[in-house]
């Protein structure tokens, strides 16, 4: 027997971040947080949601509340329709095992 690890492919999770404020963050004046659709590579939700939150922690943001939405695959099977430009940001994310960010959407009060 091996005691090596058997290699997970990594996959890539479409995930929602809302964030709330933070000195640095980058979001508008006036805005009180932001929901950030992103594409990150795992090889499983958790990771991707680690390493995505460790990520946007670095960026000065502060992350609050994760939202996933599944694979590609995952997704299909839901009857989502994804189009062109976000296979290929989802292809990017898996190519360079990293976190896009695809949207930032600021919320106002």
């Amino acid at each position: 027997m091996s005691d090596e690890k058997i290699k997970r492919p990594q996959q890539v999770y479409t995930l929602v971040i809302e964030v709330g404020r933070k000195a640095g963050d980058g979001l508008p004046k006036g805005a009180t947080g932001a929901a950030l659709m992103c594409y990150a590579s795992g090889v499983d939700e958790a990771e991707a949601v680690r390493e995505t939150v460790a990520l946007l922690k670095t960026a000065d943001m502060a992350p609050l509340d994760v939202s996933g939405y599944g694979t590609l695959d995952e997704r299909l099977a839901n009857g989502d329709e994804i189009d062109d430009e976000e296979r290929a940001l989802m292809q990017r994310a898996l190519d360079e095992n990293s976190v896009v960010v695809a949207q930032v959407t600021p919320f106002y009060d």
